[in-house]
């Protein structure tokens, strides 16, 4: 079955045309691309995987797009506001395009089914949260079940205890005890959590009630939360590239900026390794995490204490999927490229 990958991002758009043993056939990413244009250019796909972050408690594994499919991802629209809108016009220009072709919606919220319910669980008026259906659902979790899968190829068996750091415009990290997620730092919507390239991340749920309280738009407060927070709000730029090369020129911003997402990564992954009970392996994806190695060193740096130690040479050199452990560690370090496309793939595959 070839199988044409649609990922929107919070920051791009990428489409990806495997084969039946997941060759890449063909490949676009960027902004602005018409759907139309794109699969002119390509062979006829046999089946369409388009990623939606947001499920809700309705869908934990993939499934065929319909009517009343759409009808629901678009109820679940305002939780995931920099994403999901993307998903539904992109699932209508592709379904529009290939008309006939199935349809296969796969969510980041489905790999976070696992979770225990004093991990997804918010200390919230029952009401609430049964009106509302208000807990933890965490996000990226298609990356997260890839560099799972393929840490478990590197390294002969998926480690009983390992950290997944997904780190590029939205970042989040997962527990992953025994292959499944057991923790994770997004929360009801990929605001919560680490700083991000616009997303505040965790923050005192006091401060935008008391902004509003003191005049602000509730809109405006959550358009600065989701757009105008995070790298962007400490430094003007949310590209990490950007924030590191201002930071290499001494720029007082972007050094106090780089020491906040530090402080929140390690805190956050220590708290992962609580949940756990201690670590195993410790695995880098995404664009930052797989392209910066500062990052990397500095995380390593700041986790020696559980044994994690990364081989500086090997670290620098990273380029796709990479051990870069020291060898007097007693944690292993990978850097695994992430493949949304292939978890998406399989996904439709298992489901048609």
């Amino acid at each position: 079955m070839r199988v044409l990958t649609v990922n929107p991002g919070s920051s791009s758009l990428k489409v990806s045309l495997l084969d039946p043993g997941d060759a890449l056939l063909a490949e676009e990413s960027g902004a602005g691309h018409e759907m139309a244009d794109v699969v002119a250019r390509m062979p006829r796909p046999d089946a369409i995987g388009v990623r939606f972050v947001h499920g809700g408690t309705d869908y934990t594994a993939p499934v065929r797009v319909d009517a009343a499919v759409t009808e629901r991802l678009h109820r679940l629209a305002d939780l995931a506001p920099l994403h999901q809108p993307a998903s539904l016009h992109a699932l209508a220009e592709i379904t529009a395009a290939l008309p006939g072709v199935p349809a296969v919606a796969c969510f980041d919220t489905a790999f976070h089914a696992t979770l225990p319910a004093a991990a997804a669980t918010y200390a919230l008026p029952a009401g609430w949260r049964e009106r509302y259906g208000l807990r933890r659902y965490g996000f990226h979790g298609l990356s997260f079940s890839y560099a799972t899968r393929r840490a478990g190829e590197l390294l002969g068996a998926v480690p009983p205890r390992m950290v997944i750091c997904h780190l590029g415009s939205g970042a989040s990290l997962c527990a992953v005890g025994d292959g499944r997620s057991v923790d994770t730092t997004m929360g009801f919507t990929p605001l919560e959590g680490l700083v991000m390239a616009s997303r505040a991340g965790s923050i005192d749920p006091g401060i935008p009630l008391w902004l509003i309280k003191h005049g602000l738009d509730p809109d405006e407060v959550g358009r600065a939360l989701e757009r105008d927070s995070g790298l962007r709000g400490l430094t003007g730029s949310g590209d990490m590239r950007r924030v590191r090369e201002l930071a290499q020129a001494r720029d007082a911003n972007a050094l106090a900026a780089l020491d906040v997402y530090h402080h929140r990564l390690r805190a956050c992954a220590a708290a992962m390794t609580a949940s756990l009970g201690g670590l195993d392996a410790l695995v880098f994806t995404g664009g930052v995490g797989e392209h910066d190695p500062s990052v990397r060193m500095r995380l390593a740096e700041d986790l020696s204490y559980l044994g994690v130690s990364i081989d500086p040479s090997r670290n620098d050199g990273a380029d796709g999927d990479t051990d870069v452990t020291a060898p007097d560690a007693s944690v292993r370090t990978l850097v695994i490229e992430a493949r949304e496309d292939l978890e998406i793939a399989a996904g439709v595959r298992a489901h048609l």
